[in-house]
């Protein structure tokens, strides 16, 4: 299980600069979700996706301040707690890009391969490391591919909400044009660790400083909006309007 925090920005900004005081809180969510962590940034004009991760925790990495507060109207951090059996490494560790898509998923599926056979070969190739949220990139990316890039993701969702079994399919996803968040968890299904807190897979969303951020729980997000299970938070890049989408 992992935690996730993305944002779209009118103009350049950075996460330390939006989140302000509450940064550390956020970071200090990385002493359990430990095994890596990635940061990846896509800039709304850009035709690129760039991307920086660790297999170590967030908190101990030289590199996370440097990282986190390059300027950039577009970014996804994630914090790993690795799923039993699978290995930590940098090729599991989120973000995964192509072209100008990044993603950050929290969640497991199973088997971790449950989502394999609906993957097109050509984005089947695409695999670098071995995880199920791997797999749900290219999964997401077989169905962009067909359907383009909000029916993609919204045909994908339905998918595994009515097929798939899952703990969790929370994502965060971020193109050139549009950041989209997926809520979609099994409440029944909270890590053993985190079984007294209920908002573990819960997420929400903020408007500040003319960006939308979104971000898992477990730290102080006093003011925000939770978003409803099974739906999509669609940010239209070009202007910051958001909407949101029954999955």
């Amino acid at each position: 299980m992992c935690r996730l925090l993305g944002f779209s920005s009118k103009n350049s900004s950075s996460i330390p600069q939006l989140l302000g005081q509450d940064l550390d809180n956020f970071v200090a969510l990385s002493q359990i979700h430990c095994d890596g962590w990635g940061y990846s940034h896509v800039e709304h004009s850009s035709h690129h996706a760039e991307k920086f991760r660790e297999p170590i925790p967030a908190i101990d990495s030289a590199h996370l301040t440097e990282q986190i507060s390059a300027p950039t109207d577009g970014a996804l951090l994630h914090f790993r707690w690795a799923s039993k059996g699978l290995e930590v490494k940098e090729s599991n560790t989120h973000p995964f890009t192509h072209q100008d898509i990044t993603f950050i998923h929290n969640g497991s599926f199973r088997p971790f391969d449950v989502l394999k056979p609906y993957i097109s070969d050509e984005y089947l190739a695409l695999a670098e490391g071995d995880t199920d949220s791997e797999l749900y990139f290219l999964y997401l990316l077989t169905e962009i591919k067909k359907h383009g890039f909000l029916l993609g993701i919204k045909s994908a969702l339905t998918f595994i909400k009515n097929n798939i079994d899952h703990s969790s399919a929370n994502m965060m996803i971020m193109n050139k044009d549009f950041f989209v968040t997926a809520c979609r968890y099994n409440q029944d299904r909270i890590p053993d660790l985190f079984k007294k807190d209920t908002d573990y897979y819960e997420l929400r969303y903020k408007e500040v400083d003319g960006a939308v951020l979104v971000a898992s729980s477990g730290w102080n997000q006093e003011g925000w909006t939770e978003l409803t299970n099974d739906s999509l938070l669609i940010v239209d890049r070009s202007d910051q309007s958001h909407s949101t989408l029954t999955i």
